[in-house]
C-alpha cells in the first residue's frame, strides 16, 4: 500500500510541474510582495513577451525572448529588454512550479507569482513576424534579419514589438486583449510605448489563414489602411538568428 501511495503522489508531482505555461498571466507577487504595476506575461511556442505598464495608460517597459522547461527547471534567455538592451542575450536559470491557475519562478535572490488570466488556444495562438506589407497597391515581401517586428498571441492575449535581436535596440510595443471571430480580428489596446492617447481603442481588422500566414487587413490605430502578411516566426529559427 505504501508503494501505491508512493508512485500515485510522484504522479501527481510530476503532472502539476507537467503543466503547460502556455497562455497569459499576470504578476501579482514579486519577493512575496503584492505588485503594484500592471504586468501580463504570455508565453506560447517557446517564445514569451511582457509589457508592464502603471495606471491605465503609462507604459513602464518590455520584455521577452525564448524559454525552455524541464520539471522543475526553466530557462529564458532575452530576445529584447526595452529598460536595459546589455539584458539582450543574458539567461535566466529558474525553478518553476505551475498549478492550475498559479506559477512561481524562484532564484537565488528572487521570486515570481504569477496568477492566470486566459489559456484559450485559437487559430491565430502563436510566434508571428511580419513577412509582408502592402504598399501603393503591391505586397512588398521582407525576409527575416536582425531587425524584425514580432507578434505573441495566446490565452485572449496579445503584443507585438519591434527590435533588433543583434544591436538588442528595441523600438516599440503594444498589446492587449484580442478576439477572433467569423473572419474578424479585434483587438483592444491596453498599453502602447510611443502614444499612451491610443490606449483603450478597439480595433476590427479581416483576417484569414492562407498557406500557414496570416493575412491581416484594416486600418491602424492611426487610422491607416492596412494589409499585412505574418508568418509563424519559430524558435529555431531565433536561435539560429
Amino acid at each position: 500500500m505504501r508503494i501505491i501511495f508512493s508512485f500515485i503522489a510522484l504522479w501527481i508531482f510530476q503532472l502539476t510541474n507537467a503543466q503547460s505555461v502556455e497562455g497569459s498571466w499576470e504578476l501579482i507577487l514579486e519577493n512575496e510582495i503584492p505588485t503594484e504595476l500592471t504586468t501580463v506575461r504570455i508565453y506560447q511556442d517557446g517564445f514569451f513577451a511582457e509589457g508592464t505598464k502603471q495606471g491605465d495608460y503609462e507604459f513602464k517597459n518590455a520584455k521577452g525572448g525564448i524559454y525552455e522547461t524541464e520539471g522543475s527547471s526553466y530557462t529564458e534567455k532575452f530576445e529584447f529588454n526595452s529598460a536595459d538592451k546589455e539584458k539582450v542575450g543574458s539567461i535566466n536559470n529558474l525553478a518553476i512550479e505551475v498549478s492550475k491557475d498559479t506559477l512561481r519562478l524562484k532564484g537565488q535572490d528572487f521570486s515570481q507569482t504569477w496568477l492566470k488570466i486566459g489559456d484559450y488556444q485559437d487559430d491565430l495562438s502563436g510566434v508571428w513576424i511580419i513577412t509582408g506589407r502592402q504598399k501603393n497597391g503591391e505586397m512588398q515581401r521582407r525576409e527575416t534579419g536582425d531587425r524584425k517586428t514580432i507578434k505573441l498571441l495566446s490565452g485572449t492575449r496579445f503584443q507585438w514589438i519591434a527590435y533588433n535581436s543583434a544591436t538588442g535596440e528595441f523600438f516599440a510595443t503594444g498589446g492587449g486583449s484580442y478576439l477572433p471571430k467569423y473572419g474578424r480580428y479585434i483587438e483592444n489596446i491596453e498599453f502602447f510605448s510611443k502614444d499612451d492617447f491610443r490606449v483603450g481603442a478597439s480595433l476590427t481588422f479581416d483576417y484569414q489563414i492562407l498557406n500557414n500566414e496570416w493575412h491581416h487587413r484594416g486600418k491602424s490605430s492611426a487610422g491607416d489602411a492596412i494589409y499585412e502578411i505574418w508568418s509563424p516566426y519559430k524558435t529555431e529559427e531565433i536561435i539560429r538568428d
